[in-house]
């Protein structure tokens, strides 16, 4: 009995394990069990992997040592049993510049790569000014191309609409329902499938204005690195260029009504020439569906 058992668990192990690397290699989605930031396919999703990894959690490993240390040291050393006369002790200046000033430089080095990230995020590249990209202290070291393609993201209650600004194009992204999801020949993950995404090309510099329709909503996009809310009135503004094609999947991550948790993003990246087929078949026909049918055609 005890070896079918571990048998059973070594088996369940392996298959865990293999599922594991199976979510590894796939692009643009969270997984269940998932540890970490999506994998990054644009230079400012690297800054941010680079920053999180890197400044961000060894500054909070290091902090939580430090507390932790002083934590022991204080239950040791000053408990009623090792100290029965408690110290009369109110102040000692050196300690408290030290507890002032110590946070101040801590925040001063989160904050110059913050910045940099934060800038590089909402400055769309013109070919000639260079981003952060994976070395957040290179302070420029990435060539992007400028923005070739212009895309306006509308947050609407509960959907987004997307315009393809120099063509004139518009359509509108849905969340598919449970059944339509499961009617597709490979279905997408639920709550992420959409019935119409935003193509773009691989290796392109997409401009995206993002606005709202009604209240706010937010453009997030975890696998590129980009979040922008989606103020009424207001034409916010951020970019991505991404090196990977495939299928890549976001949500409203403002608190924007009851329907909220139903408001996914889909981006498809594919090549050029795709794209190209895509936008030519969408001019000919003004029908997004016809125009999808190209890329479904060119994957058969």
């Amino acid at each position: 009995m005890t070896g079918k058992l571990i048998a059973a668990l070594g088996s369940a192990l392996s298959a865990t394990l293999l599922a594991g690397a199976a979510w590894a290699q796939e692009l643009g989605q969270p997984h269940p069990g998932q540890i970490g930031l999506q994998t990054s396919v644009t230079p400012i999703m690297d800054s941010i992997v680079a920053f999180h990894d890197g400044i961000l959690l060894w500054t909070a490993v290091l902090i939580t040592l430090l507390v932790l240390a002083l934590l022991v040291i204080v239950m040791v050393r000053f408990n009623a049993k090792s100290n029965p006369k408690p110290s009369a002790t109110t102040h000692n200046t050196l300690i408290e510049v030290i507890w002032t000033v110590a946070p101040i430089l801590v925040l001063v080095v989160i904050a110059i790569p913050s910045f940099g990230v934060l800038t590089d995020q909402m400055t769309v590249p013109d070919g000639e000014r260079k981003y952060l990209g994976s070395n957040i202290f290179s302070f420029g070291e990435v060539d992007v191309p400028a923005a070739s393609v212009t895309i306006k993201a509308t947050g609407a209650s509960w959907y987004w609409s997307y315009e393809y600004v120099d063509q004139g194009l518009t359509f509108d992204s849905n969340i598919l329902s449970e059944e339509a999801r499961l009617a597709e020949a490979n279905p997408q993950p639920r709550l992420l499938g959409v019935n119409n995404m935003m193509v773009v090309p691989v290796n392109t510099t997409v401009r995206l204005q993002v606005t709202s329709a009604d209240v706010i909503h937010a453009f997030a996009m975890p696998s590129f690195g980009i979040k922008t809310d989606a103020v009424p009135g207001r034409l916010n503004e951020t970019w991505f260029n991404a090196r990977e094609t495939g299928v890549f999947y976001g949500q409203c991550s403002e608190l924007c009504g009851k329907d909220h948790a139903f408001m996914p993003i889909g981006i498809r990246v594919v090549t050029q020439e795709q794209y190209d087929a895509w936008i030519a078949a969408f001019e000919a026909s003004s029908d997004v569906r016809e125009a999808n049918a190209t890329l479904v055609a060119q994957a058969s």
